[in-house]
Formats: structure tokens, C-alpha cells, sequence
């Protein structure tokens, strides 16, 4: 099929043109999204809120799935439907927002920054910190440092207060002493 000079195929206005020798293939239709029912929604917020409050621990499908009450086939799928990505994806990603943080705010080595929000590998913390900021760690604490130049919180006290049960420990300041008044 060609024009009256034979020179090109004619095509319908919105079609592509089909090379000789092939069947045109009918558009297919992309699905629409299906977005969860609000029950559900209500149980996927319970593992988001457990990655948001406990991103530094070692979180699996199976511990996110238990936690929203679905199987992890099902809690996979409706966390993806209802945000978009993947419940991994948005774990580290929640894990690299905390790494900026520390980043811009405390005077702490990168790696100890890996390990407080919970990567086990400087090396994947570093990858996936590149592709969610576009910088790799060193740089965006040195570039931030030079725009704002803020006064980094020592790493000792960071350290301090990311260990578990660190907020009052026996013979403190800030617990009473025997027969007087609090020390303060």
C-alpha cells in the first residue's frame, strides 16, 4: 500500500505505519491501578509505620506481611499498589532520608552513619545513597557543610544516644540519689 507515487505507506491520522510483511498489532490497554480499600490501607500503614519507627533494624517481607495481617504474596503486592513501590524500596529509601540527617547534623564517620540506619554493607548503603540523592555520601556532607557550614553534634553523643537503653542507665546524673533529692 503506497500513495499515488509509491513512495510511502499511507497510515491512518494517530497510526503508526506497518512495515511490509508484518500484521499490525492492536494497542493493548494498561490496567488501571487498583487501589486498595481503605481496610486494607489502614493494615499496610501498620508495617509502614513499623519501617518508619524501626528502619534501623533488620525488617524482612515476612516480619512487614505478619505485622499488616497478609501473606507476604498478597502484603507485597497491596503495599505496591497502594504506594507505588515496593516495601523494600521504600525501607531504604527511609533509610537514606535518616542517613542525611545524620549526615548534615553530626561530626560521625559515614560507615558508623551506614550502620545507624541500618545497611549492612557500606558498599549498598553507598550505591543506594547515590541513586536516591544523586551525590555519594562524602560529597553531600561536604557540599552541605560548605553551603550552611552548621555545628556538627559530636559522634559520641550520636552513638551514645543510638544505643538501645541509653537514655537512663544506673548512677547517671539524672537519677536519684539514695536519701536526697534528684541531682540536676
Amino acid at each position: 500500500m503506497s500513495d499515488a507515487a509509491g513512495t510511502t505507506p499511507r497510515t491512518r491520522p494517530g497510526r503508526a505505519a506497518v512495515p511490509p510483511g508484518r500484521a499490525a498489532v492492536p494497542a493493548q490497554r494498561v490496567p488501571a491501578r487498583r487501589v486498595p480499600s481503605v481496610p486494607v490501607l489502614v493494615r499496610l500503614r501498620l508495617a509502614r509505620d513499623l519501617m518508619d519507627r524501626c528502619y534501623a533494624e533488620p525488617l524482612d517481607l515476612d516480619t512487614l506481611a505478619r505485622e499488616a495481617g497478609f501473606s507476604r504474596y498478597h502484603f507485597a503486592h497491596a503495599f505496591r499498589a497502594a504506594y507505588g513501590e515496593p516495601a523494600g524500596a521504600y525501607l531504604s529509601r527511609r533509610r537514606v532520608e535518616r542517613a542525611q540527617d545524620l549526615l548534615r547534623s553530626a561530626d560521625i564517620t559515614v560507615t558508623e552513619v551506614c550502620q545507624l540506619v541500618g545497611f549492612s554493607s557500606l558498599g549498598s548503603f553507598s550505591s543506594r545513597f547515590r541513586e536516591v540523592v544523586g551525590l555519594s555520601p562524602t560529597e553531600y556532607r561536604r557540599r552541605h557543610w560548605a553551603e550552611q557550614a552548621p555545628l556538627p553534634v559530636p559522634g559520641c553523643f550520636v552513638l551514645a544516644w543510638s544505643r538501645p537503653g541509653s537514655a537512663i542507665r544506673p548512677g547517671s546524673a539524672t537519677q536519684e540519689k539514695p536519701g536526697g533529692p534528684p541531682a540536676g
